[in-house]
């Protein structure tokens, strides 16, 4: 549906390339093209008075999210990579790639590895929208015939992004697929996994990749705890909606609603999470919509909405919940 925006909020200037805009002045949101992050000098930037999404179209992904005016969010950010051009083997350039939120497409078996061609290494071309969204549009996909369009919506006033990332099938044959988001994440205190009731995972996840007893934690009002292991990698998920990234400052929920009746890719997943060992200490928090089958024209999308909010509780659990509790955003 249509991103709305309040009426009520005082008018603020719309900033393109550096530049005010001659346009109406709109309330709420600046964009700013062309700015500088960490290296790189073609970043798009969503600013409200509370926080800003920094997006690099030059390496075909959302940067970071984060508190307004602060130098770094939750977003985890290869540091071997800061400034570079997109390579043309991304993952053998650096372990992780740039870092980010970035889509594949699933399920995995589609490709196995590396990633394919414009998912993750291509440059995205980007278009500031009258509603001051943003678009990111890779070019076709010389394997899939898909083409990615993402498109950021930042709330005028709250601390919460909408990503609606959509396939479009241009060319080539029919493809089954689901719209697979990756958020890596930096370390966190913890990371915790909402179960839906009732879920078809009796365990409350799914044991395709083996359940890491270690690390995983089962917790009162249907919580799943997850560690990092520093030793080796584990990837749990479930038939939930939500992913919940508690670090030492902020807390991060991503959301992406589950339509039930649905097919799943993954055993019938919707949320994952990933977990790298160190050297790289990185997280993903990963959605994925429902398979559908695409034919040339068709155009399949999934809609990602994260809240950022400030750490007020000493227990992770309580910031876990705490953040649960608040809507995600006004609709």
């Amino acid at each position: 549906m249509p991103w709305q925006f309040s009426s009520s909020l005082a008018a603020l200037a719309l900033l393109v390339g550096g530049c005010a805009s001659t346009g109406p002045r709109l309330a709420g949101v600046q964009v700013m093209t062309q700015q500088s992050h960490r290296g790189w000098h073609d970043a798009v930037i969503l600013r409200n008075g509370t926080v800003e999404a920094v997006a690099v179209p030059s390496v075909g992904r959302v940067m970071q999210f984060r508190f307004a005016g602060e130098s770094s969010g939750p977003l985890w950010e290869n540091e071997r990579l800061l400034g570079q051009p997109m390579p043309a083997k991304p993952w053998e350039a650096a372990h992780g790639s740039f870092g980010g939120d970035k889509t594949w497409p699933a399920p995995q078996s589609l490709w196995n590895w590396p990633p394919p061609d414009v998912f993750d290494a291509a440059p995205l071309a980007f278009r500031v929208n009258a509603d001051r969204s943003v678009t990111l549009t890779s070019p076709v996909s010389p394997r899939f015939g898909l083409r990615t369009e993402r498109r950021l919506v930042l709330d005028p006033e709250e601390p919460v992004l909408r990503i609606e990332t959509t396939y479009e099938k241009v060319a080539g044959e029919p493809l089954e697929v689901s719209v697979w988001v990756i958020t890596q994440t930096r370390d966190a205190e913890a990371i915790f996994l909402p179960v839906p009731a009732p879920s078809k995972f009796p365990l409350g996840t799914t044991t395709l990749w083996g359940v890491p007893t270690n690390q995983l934690t089962c917790l009162p009002g249907n919580l799943l705890r997850l560690d990092r292991d520093r030793q080796a990698s584990h990837k749990v998920g479930n038939d939930g909606s939500s992913l919940v990234w508690v670090g030492e400052r902020e807390v991060l929920r991503v959301d992406l609603p589950r339509s039930p009746g649905a097919n799943y890719p993954d055993d019938g997943c919707s949320v994952e999470i990933y977990t790298n060992p160190d050297p790289v200490p990185y997280v993903e928090l990963e959605t994925l919509g429902p398979l559908r089958r695409l034919q040339a024209g068709d155009r399949l999308s999934a809609t990602n909405v994260y809240r950022l909010a400030r750490r007020n509780c000493a227990a992770p659990e309580a910031a876990a919940k705490a953040i649960l509790a608040l809507p995600m955003s006004r609709q």
